[in-house]
């Protein structure tokens, strides 16, 4: 199956008011010629999942800057000064969520659960509206898993099949998200044959990967 795609076909499939994943780490990892046709298409009400909001010229940042977000999930957002401007005038709704329950959550759709049990923020507004469970005598928040209508993934190795590999800390939430949306596209910097990269060496398989878009 020939799973390459151009960068108009890319964005395309992402419309005003869709919720959309983003892999990297302030920008590390991230699709970011994707994310440069997306702040030119314009889409808006986006509702983002990601680690951070980046910085405010830096891949995902750039639709917060742009105001084409009008809520963001991730785990922090101090490097971005416009998350800050926006959240405070009301027009950004951020959700903060703890880094390690963030990937869990993440990774609990991807492996069908009704969610992850967790004592990360207990007491504090994390806990705010959420269930507590008690096992043995011990209380957990459950968070619920998160998912998304597309995924835009970044990997520096992509056979034809979708199979990724990452190099260095690229790796980050790519995988995770790669289970989590209902259509994953990987932003490739290298594209290779189907059976050049050994098996040991996939860190992501391709049967999650709808679409391979190969940077210019």
């Amino acid at each position: 199956m020939n799973k390459q795609i151009t960068l108009e076909e890319a964005i395309s499939r992402v419309h005003d008011g869709m919720t959309i994943m983003f892999g990297g780490f302030l920008g590390v990892g991230s699709a970011v010629q994707i994310i440069d046709a997306l702040v030119e298409k314009g889409v808006k009400d986006l509702t983002i999942i990601s680690n951070d909001t980046a910085y405010d010229n830096v891949a995902h940042g750039k639709l917060v800057a742009n105001h084409q977000v009008k809520k963001a999930i991730v785990s922090h957002t101090g490097t971005n000064k416009e998350t800050a401007v926006q959240k405070n005038a009301g027009t950004l709704e951020v959700e903060y969520v703890p880094q390690g329950t963030l990937a869990e959550r993440i990774r609990a759709y991807g492996a069908g659960l009704g969610g992850v049990l967790t004592p990360t923020g207990l007491g504090t507004i994390i806990a705010e509206g959420k269930e507590i469970v008690n096992v043995d005598g011990k209380d957990y928040l459950l968070e619920k898993p998160l998912k998304a209508d597309i995924a835009f993934l970044r990997a520096n190795i992509v056979d034809e099949e979708g199979n990724m590999v990452f190099i260095g800390t690229t790796q980050n939430f790519n995988p995770l998200m790669a289970m989590a949306a209902d259509y994953v596209i990987v932003e490739a910097e290298k594209l290779v044959k189907t059976g050049e990269i050994a098996p040991e060496h996939v860190h992501v398989s391709g049967i999650f990967v709808n679409g391979i878009y190969v940077e210019k």
